[in-house]
């Protein structure tokens, strides 16, 4: 699309000097999610892969669980009045006898790319029952040294954010580290909805043999994800909310915060975490 970044002027001041020059900004538009043709949503997001965005989306809120669901993700074209395709609105289209859950044609959410999905009215309604239970049998089994690793090959990973110093990214790693996939956006759950979009459009969820990493603190929003992907440990670089530890207990999934060269904070779901029992202190 060519639009993941744009150049603004700016005035630069180092100790007392200004110049002009232009700068490189990641870019933000809205997203119109339709499912069936009715607005369902909108999302604050960087464009780029906004049909795995799209399909992530509704992975999280319960609508998909299998790539066959879906029969067609694709631009609206006449868009506005004038019958110009933005770009900004997708219609996803589901395969002849899928059922739609009621509450996703009943509620209109809007998102933005800093707080996730609003406006929800209770958190009854955000505990979506997965359609894909984190059940890594045998469970996932993770040295902290290779966890330790992670977040530097994240960083490594991150063409636009190298550009824009403005982007979050989510990856998802296989057990023994290796890098599967990795995608960023002005919003980290955007970022992990457009991971779980491709992988639920290449028909690999549940993603039970997966590490989620995300940039930033681990959210509410972002375990649902990762339990709605049957993604079984999710690691964050920085903290995890109340609920968020909560979720993680209650599903199964191994929470992991603050995860910084070889310092790390476990929350839930230790199981995974290959340590010596004598290392683990009262």
């Amino acid at each position: 699309m060519g639009r993941v970044t744009e150049r603004r002027r700016t005035i630069r001041i180092r100790d007392g000097v200004a110049s002009t020059r232009p700068d490189t900004l990641v870019a933000e538009e809205p997203l119109e999610i339709r499912l069936n043709g009715k607005p369902l949503a909108i999302t604050m997001r960087t464009p780029g892969d906004d049909f795995a965005l799209a399909a992530g989306f509704l992975v999280s809120e319960g609508v998909l669980g299998e790539g066959h669901e879906v029969q067609s993700i694709a631009y609206c074209a006449g868009a506005t009045a004038d019958g110009v395709n933005t770009y900004n609105v997708v219609d996803v289209r589901l395969a002849p006898g899928v059922v739609v859950p009621d509450i996703t044609l009943e509620r209109n959410v809007y998102t933005t790319s800093s707080c996730g999905l609003c406006g929800k009215a209770s958190l009854d309604a955000v505990r979506t029952t997965t359609r894909h239970p984190v059940a890594d049998t045998p469970p996932v089994r993770v040295e902290p040294a290779l966890l330790a690793a992670l977040p530097d090959r994240l960083r490594a990973s991150q063409p636009v954010f190298d550009r824009t110093g403005g982007l979050h990214a989510a990856a998802l790693f296989s057990e023994t580290g290796e890098l599967m996939d990795i995608r960023e956006d002005v919003g980290r759950h955007n970022a992990v909805d457009k991971l779980v979009g491709r992988a639920l459009t290449d028909n690999r969820l549940p993603l039970s043999r997966s590490i989620l990493l995300v940039s930033g603190r681990a959210s509410f929003e972002l375990a649902q994800k990762a339990v709605m992907a049957g993604i079984p440990m999710l690691a964050a670089v920085s903290a995890p909310s109340s609920l968020a530890v909560d979720l993680a207990a209650e599903t199964g999934l191994t929470l992991v915060g603050f995860l910084r060269g070889p310092s790390m904070n476990v929350y839930a779901g230790e199981h995974r975490i290959a340590l010596e029992a004598t290392a683990v202190r009262g």
